[in-house]
């Protein structure tokens, strides 16, 4: 029998079969291909394991291959050892084999494996995939060797190293995992609730509602997971992040939530949650406009954002996707959805809705590879009585810690954090609550420092942003100009007829 495998032997190892692929292929598609060979272990090595454990109870190698002792399906010539003892025409042979395992789990595994060039010898030579599979077969992915969340992790873990060596394409699939276990905190999930991400990635905010619920040893298998995902190979790579990690009940579709919304109710419209966490990928400007303007899915009620930038867009998507009753989201989106003139209509109906609940600034460097400051937006279909019409602001751009090249939050960040959010109050310096009426007083401005006094931004050299410094000249401006009108509007009712 095998021994157990370290978390450090684990990530040592993983990491050892993007260093094959070093200099053939491009970092950022590393994940394209080490993942679908990291699953097609892992459930091989599964399958072996539920063989013998049903062997041990029927005595009988038919009955130990009957599909009920398993948790899919692997065809004949189908199993990792098959795909070993090919010694040519690997990719096409590892192709095949994907499709058909996907085929024969049809309701839980279509399309899992991507759909990288496997066929491409000039990219994938024989010598270099067999490379992999002997890399591979070194160690033994059953679970008794290595536990679901221990092999999870270090799924994250090669998912975090990927972005690491691709650099600007991190975004797409990575969000810092400090910032994700903050937000998911401030949602607190509860058993049997559902939970989206309309932008999944590779799944981290979906698997991170499930690991809260872990940590607070609460019931977690009945929470329902779901998450949309524009990139085909990515999608992939976030049904097996969720499979890895021992979730089976994750609803991972492709496809652009913005043109093509994939979960909708028994009416057609959108179905709705009771969580919804979100990293949108921030002001794209290749996006149907003219089709949200007429949106069947009535997700423009504040109105039609520019062209340029999509972030109200997902914005709208995401406050349509709350339940009615118990919806409650947190998005990370950059600084300039609080206060950019553009969108000004767009976050005023915004305010009038009452679904605003936190406006959180973070610090410099928790968008991945990105110097941006990061803001933290929540939203709460009912409020408490007591916070209606109001809303919290949290500056916390100076409560971030760096190490090596990289930004991350403490946990005495997150709990400073999350005393803030929870007591909904005012602290010196802070936190401070606005009612709508004050923040209609600044134009509707969200810009933190208008309303937590003494906020300053993070930068290095303690000066206010360009964007804060107009922000906060437009509000002076509006609350003057009220007050110019007020005036006068007195006068004229005191003067003598």
């Amino acid at each position: 029998m095998s021994k157990q495998i370290t978390q450090r032997e684990l990530e040592t190892y993983l990491w050892g079969a993007a260093v094959v692929l070093r200099g053939l292929i491009d970092a950022g598609d590393y994940k394209q291909y080490i993942f679908p060979l990291v699953f097609l272990k892992r459930i091989s090595d599964v399958y072996d394991e539920e063989h013998a454990g049903a062997l041990k109870i029927y005595d009988d190698e038919v009955l130990a291959d009957l599909p009920e002792n398993h948790r899919f399906v692997i065809p004949a010539g189908c199993h990792w050892s098959d795909v070993r003892e090919t010694s040519q025409n690997i990719g096409e042979t590892l192709k095949m084999v994907f499709r058909e395992i996907e085929a024969a789990n049809p309701d839980t595994l279509t399309g899992v494996f991507g759909d990288g060039d496997w066929g491409n010898k000039n990219l994938l030579p024989d010598s270099t995939l067999s490379d992999l599979i002997e890399h591979f077969s070194t160690e033994t992915f059953t679970i008794a060797n290595l536990p679901e969340d221990e092999l999870g992790n270090g799924y994250e873990y090669l998912i975090r190293k990927f972005a690491d060596d691709s650099g600007h394409t991190a975004q797409e699939f990575y969000t810092n995992r400090t910032l994700v276990h903050l937000m998911t905190q401030m949602l607190e999930p509860h058993a049997g609730e559902s939970v989206y991400d309309p932008t999944c990635g590779t799944g981290g905010m979906l698997i991170s509602a499930v690991a809260e619920l872990k940590r607070r040893e609460k019931e977690w298998r009945s929470v329902r997971l779901y998450g949309q995902e524009l990139n085909y190979g990515t999608s992939a790579i976030a049904r097996m992040n969720l499979f890895l990690h021992g979730i089976t009940d994750g609803h991972i579709a492709h496809g652009d939530t913005l043109a093509r919304p994939a979960f909708l109710n028994a009416t057609g419209g959108l179905e709705t949650f009771d969580i919804v966490l979100a990293n949108p990928p921030y002001s794209i400007k290749a996006w149907d406009r003219a089709k949200f303007a007429k949106d069947p899915y009535d997700r423009n009620r504040w109105g039609v954002p520019p062209q340029g930038r999509a972030d109200y867009a997902f914005f709208q998507h995401i406050a349509k996707s709350l339940d009615p009753k118990t919806g409650r989201a947190a998005i990370l989106f950059p600084h300039g959805v609080l206060f950019r003139q553009e969108e000004g209509a767009l976050r005023e109906a915004l305010v009038k809705s009452d679904l605003l609940e936190c406006v959180l600034g973070l610090g410099a460097g928790l968008f991945y590879n990105s110097p941006m400051e990061a803001v933290v937006v929540t939203l709460r279909a009912t409020k408490p009585a007591e916070h209606k019409g109001k809303v919290l602001f949290i500056n916390a751009v100076n409560d971030v810690a760096r190490e090596q090249a990289q930004s991350f939050l403490r946990e005495t960040h997150q709990k400073k954090i999350l005393d803030a959010y929870r007591d909904f109050g005012a602290v010196d310096g802070f936190a401070s609550v606005a009612t709508l009426d004050e923040i209609a007083l600044r134009g509707h401005s969200l810009a933190i420092p208008l309303y937590v006094t003494g906020a300053k931004t993070a930068d290095v050299r303690d000066r206010v942003h360009v964007t804060d410094s107009v922000a906060n000249w437009r509000a002076a401006a509006t609350e003057s100009e009220a007050a110019i009108a007020d005036i006068l509007t007195r006068l004229r009712s005191e003067a003598p007829a």
